[in-house]
């Protein structure tokens, strides 16, 4: 077995992505425009931005199998996720101390998302628990400071009819984007926690490999042109760990460049692989 994808192993990884002319996560409450930090003017992507595409890609590359629907899926209510479990398994709502721990085991088996990143599920009359996900990714933040733009778009054709019968003949619009932006994510796999929801060696193939793919399948104008740069992954030798996730971290550097970076031709990554005893470095993407 490949270590990376030996779910009996602790694993910490880095992920570098870059996007030009585009908007890699915008913020409902400033009017769609690029997530920033507002003191160091870095740009930011949302870790729940980055599980909706590998949610997306996990339906595209194993539409269809059994144990891969998804459970936070446009359009289906969690609700209604809820009570597939309990008509699979002919459960009684009126009995939630037998029924909820059997259907949470359910959901695990069937819903890819739940058994890797956790779901609350206590709503509705037919609740299946909590379950703490073995996956978890954090926010992703530009090496650099982004400068976000708003361009000013036109339509040729009205909405309205009654406007096109006014005599109106377009219509204005904007779009949000920074013109280059390099961002540097992290995420742990944490084994014990894998052993609960069941996760195997091809559940973390397939979050492998949708991660590297799934800016390919995830293609917009607004998003302008976004690429994983880097996958870099830390396997330990046992479920637990051998080091801290930051020192392992430490060892991919990304100096900041001087100036305004516009290509990832710009950035100097650096690799170190004086690796603590008990650790194994696997670049996917590098």
């Amino acid at each position: 077995m490949t270590v990376h994808v030996d779910p009996n192993r602790k694993h910490d990884f880095v992920l570098l992505f870059d996007v030009r002319d585009g908007n890699p996560n915008g913020d409902p409450d400033a009017g769609g425009m690029p997530r920033t930090d507002p003191e160091t003017g870095q740009g930011l992507v949302t870790d729940v931005a980055i599980k909706r595409k590998i949610r997306n890609m996990v339906a595209l590359l194993q539409e269809g199998k059994p144990g891969y629907d998804i459970y936070v899926e446009t359009g289906t209510s969690l609700n209604a996720q809820h009570e597939r479990a309990y008509t699979a398994l002919n459960l009684d709502p009126k009995q939630r101390r037998k029924s909820e721990p059997e259907a949470q085991q359910w959901m695990c088996q069937t819903f890819y998302d739940v058994r890797m990143f956790g779901a609350v599920m206590t709503t509705g009359t037919k609740p299946c628990g909590r379950v703490q996900g073995p996956m978890q990714l954090t926010f992703s933040r530009s090496v650099d400071p982004v400068l976000p733009h708003e361009h000013g778009i036109t339509r040729v054709t009205q909405t309205r009819q009654e406007d096109i019968d006014k005599g109106e003949s377009t219509e204005m619009g904007n779009k949000h984007m920074v013109p280059y932006g390099l961002y540097l994510g992290y995420g742990h796999f944490s084994a014990p926690l894998a052993r609960r929801t069941g996760v195997s060696e091809q559940d973390l193939d397939t979050f492998w490999r949708c991660l590297s793919m799934m800016f390919e399948h995830d293609r917009a104008s607004s998003r302008g042109e976004m690429a994983m740069r880097g996958l870099y992954v830390f396997s330990h030798d046992d479920a637990f760990g051998r080091a801290p996730s930051h020192e392992l971290f430490s060892r991919i550097q990304i100096p900041s460049v001087v100036g305004a970076p516009r290509s990832f031709a710009d950035y100097t990554v650096t690799v170190t692989n004086d690796l603590p005893q008990g650790v194994t470095l696997t670049t996917l993407i590098g």
